[in-house]
């Protein structure tokens, strides 16, 4: 069974698509004190291109909640080029989720969940899942069906990171 963020990711056969550039004046990742802060992303495939439109006229709940798993692969792909590894996370903190939606809508919390629900994969249950929002919106950049931002919690020093090595392991690196 995989131990590690890095591990879980490599073993579920998720490619991450490239970290997005900035598409405005703003820093997509900004790292203070032992917290990461990720600006608002989009559902970027691997081929750098957008998924788009609007949930309710172009897409529905379904295809907006794959969107939204796309949009947290793409978090995790700006945080593994930040970071060099998502071992360094501690947990997620907060995800505010953004549905581009027609005024009648009302599964923002549903279509959210495919983030929501990846991060709960790579760091479980009880790190991976923060406090989080779920909202609609009239319009997002270029037609999106969902932007999504998110907040993390570092590991303090290297000694506390997920290690792959078994307790016994790390007593016996101790003591030799």
């Amino acid at each position: 069974m995989p131990n590690t963020p890095d591990e879980i990711l490599k073993l579920s056969g998720i490619t991450l698509p490239p970290p997005p550039e900035p598409k405005g004046v703003y820093k997509p990742f900004l790292q203070v004190g032992n917290f990461v802060y990720v600006s608002g992303h989009g559902p970027v495939l691997e081929d750098g291109i957008l998924i788009k439109g609007k949930v309710g006229l172009d897409i529905n709940a379904d295809a907006a909640k794959i969107a939204a798993k796309q949009t947290g692969l793409t978090i995790l792909s700006t945080l593994q080029a930040n970071l060099g590894s998502l071992n360094k996370i501690r947990r997620v903190i907060k995800v505010l989720g953004m549905v581009n939606c027609k005024p009648d809508f009302g599964q923002h919390p549903f279509v959210i969940n495919g983030c929501s629900e990846l991060f709960a994969l790579i760091w479980g249950d009880e790190n991976g899942v923060g406090v989080r929002s779920a909202v609609g919106m009239g319009s997002l950049p270029e037609n999106i069906p969902v932007e999504i931002e998110a907040m993390f919690e570092l590991y303090e020093d290297a000694d506390q990171m997920v290690t792959t090595k078994s307790i016994t392991e790390i007593e016996i690196e101790k003591n030799v």
